[in-house]
């Protein structure tokens, strides 16, 4: 008499519905949620939110501990964030590029100037020198193409 297989469990040992802020509730300070990932805040590492072994492996490990000593003694709260999260801060920079790029082709409407003159490499030099953040403004095709939004210029 032949001995039939077991039926195949498909069961998984993942929560399905727990999230990232639900596993940051339930082990304290040692964890931080951004961007819909979980981070240890002492080892600055991404950790597997679904699988609770993982984290409680992770919290457990040597290198944790050695981490997280190291992490009271600088006493520091340094945060990884996702990249997502550092691409949509804005710096003052970039405010300020926008912004003299926009006041760059406003003037040189309102004076008549054809933008296809910013090209020219003694306007180039002349911004570059003498303004803050002029060696910033973009090609004539740009200026057209990102702010104008029309090609009659």
């Amino acid at each position: 008499m032949e001995r039939a297989a077991p039926p195949a469990r498909n069961r998984s040992k993942t929560a399905l519905y727990v999230t990232p802020l639900d596993r940051v509730t339930e082990f304290g300070g040692e964890l931080h949620e951004d961007g819909g990932k979980l981070f240890c805040t002492s080892c600055n590492v991404v950790l597997n939110h679904v699988r609770k072994s993982a984290i409680s492996d992770h919290l457990k490990s040597k290198t944790h501990n050695k981490r997280n000593a190291e992490f009271e003694e600088q006493n520091v709260r340094k945060k990884q964030r996702p990249l997502t999260a550092s691409c949509q801060c804005k710096s003052t920079a970039q405010t300020e590029k926008v912004s003299i790029i926009q006041d760059f082709v406003k003037m040189c409407l309102e004076a008549n100037f054809p933008l296809k003159k910013a090209d020219h490499p003694t306007v180039g030099a002349f911004l570059s020198g003498h303004v803050k953040n002029g060696g910033s403004i973009p090609k004539s095709d740009q200026l057209r193409r990102n702010q104008l939004n029309s090609q009659d210029c």
